[in-house]
């Protein structure tokens, strides 16, 4: 992948991204089992006799839905690039690393033993999953740093390597969790793990916000340090970058950023490996612009994901992790062929 192609205008791609975002968000609004005209979305909306019905599943299910499709494709999409960066590979994403099966396992561990006992409807329990998903994607992280230091460096190809061991770990303890619980609980943690947004609701936008809010802004004040991690580590040393402590905040945002993820839409995949790549090709590997896009189409993913397991399956509902996972497989596959091809080549 040329990474350094930008064919398009970039302020077009935005606005391209944006409108097709819009357009998503729109369609998801007024289509469903109960659809909407055009005339009523937009009065009840704008609070113009407004009725109840509509105010019911436009603000309670719809609208909830929508908002959290959009921040959680955002966040994985930023993570995502990042994530790569970091590794120098660019068959890297949060859930390959082990990030997701950390936090994801923390939240399993959260809703077995400490929601019931706080009732977890309430603001309490809401505000700590973030927290709960941040301290195990932490902690799975740090596993996985242990493992890929070597001779005094973080090793990104053993760190790829130890990332998927781990998180092959931390998923078999997820599911045993899982199997403790009762059948209600259980079959909530099998939804949820396989990644979902069906239970979204204006708290857990609340919960996951100031994560974004407060994290987001310093990947993108640290775009200048992520490129220079494109170089070689001796490199970056030269140019008097502190490369191990750049290194750990921006993992750290990185993981918290996924982690607030997690906590409200499961274990999604494929969104921090497809949206940078993605974005590579139609806008260079300026971070400055890779970041922002990455987000937008990630947040583009989620949601048109979220739509077609919603409606195309109809009435049954396919959760977004699972329709993500069918398109993501192959594009992974894909991705591993055209490297070994473009290796052998080079060889």
């Amino acid at each position: 992948m040329d990474r350094n192609r930008k064919p398009y205008s970039y302020a077009f791609l935005l606005a391209g991204c944006l409108g097709l975002i819009l357009l998503t968000a729109y369609i998801s609004l007024t289509n469903g089992a109960f659809d909407i005209t055009v005339r009523d979305t937009v009065r009840t909306l704008l609070r113009l006799d407004a009725q109840r019905e509509f105010d019911l599943v436009i603000f309670e299910f719809r609208l909830p839905r929508i908002v959290i499709a959009a921040l959680v494709g955002m966040g994985l999409g930023m993570a995502g690039t990042v994530t790569q960066s970091l590794t120098r590979n660019s068959l890297a994403d949060p859930g390959i690393l082990g990030i997701n099966a950390g936090a994801g396992m923390a939240m399993v561990l959260f809703l077995f033993f400490v929601q019931d006992g706080i009732k977890g409807t309430g603001w309490g329990a809401v505000m700590a999953m973030p927290l709960a998903g941040w301290l195990g994607g932490l902690g799975a992280a740090l596993l996985i740093y242990v493992f890929a230091y070597q001779h005094g460096r973080l090793d990104p190809q053993r760190l790829l390597l130890a990332g998927i061991a781990v998180s092959s770990g931390l998923s078999a303890v997820t599911v045993f969790i899982t199997l403790k619980m009762n059948a209600q609980d259980f079959e909530m943690s099998a939804v949820w793990v396989a990644g979902s947004i069906y239970n979204a609701n204006w708290k857990y936008i609340a919960s996951m916000l100031p994560w974004l809010v407060v994290l987001t802004p310093v990947l993108l004040l640290r775009s200048r340090q992520l490129d220079l991690f494109r170089l070689h580590e001796d490199s970056v040393r030269g140019l008097g970058v502190a490369v191990e402590k750049e290194r750990r905040l921006l993992l750290l945002c990185s993981i918290g950023i996924v982690s607030a993820c997690v906590s409200v839409s499961g274990g999604i995949g494929f969104i921090g490996l497809m949206a940078p790549h993605l974005a590579a090709r139609l806008a260079g590997s300026s971070h400055q612009r890779l970041l922002p896009l990455s987000g937008m189409i990630g947040a583009l993913l989620v949601l048109a994901s979220d739509l077609i397991g919603r409606t195309v399956f109809a009435p049954v509902e396919l959760p977004v992790g699972i329709v993500i996972s069918l398109i993501g497989a192959p594009y992974f596959v894909w991705l591993m062929y055209r490297s070994r091809r473009t290796q052998g080549s080079a060889a």
